[in-house]
């Protein structure tokens, strides 16, 4: 599955630093209306399939780290239970 990933489709540069205007506000278009619930929750899924799925390859493509994981996850239950 060669898909992009486009969880975050707006994401710039990451710089932190924007030019300001010479009243102090940012230029640019105005900021956008805040996203609605279903907006959110799409995202969210979209996000939450795209991890799954990045977890999905990483276990795929380090299968003996996966399983010594799964091995010491599997030990560390078995100290705690009574």
């Amino acid at each position: 599955m060669s898909r992009l990933m486009t969880s975050n489709p707006k994401a710039g540069d990451g710089s932190t630093e924007q030019p300001r205007g010479p009243s102090g506000s940012r230029p640019g278009p105005p900021q956008d209306p805040p996203e609605t619930e279903s907006e959110r929750r799409k995202r969210r899924a979209l996000f939450l399939r795209e991890l799954a799925e990045a977890r999905e390859l990483r276990e795929r493509v380090q299968p003996r780290r996966t399983k010594e994981r799964r091995m010491r996850e599997a030990m560390r239950m078995r100290t705690f239970r009574i």
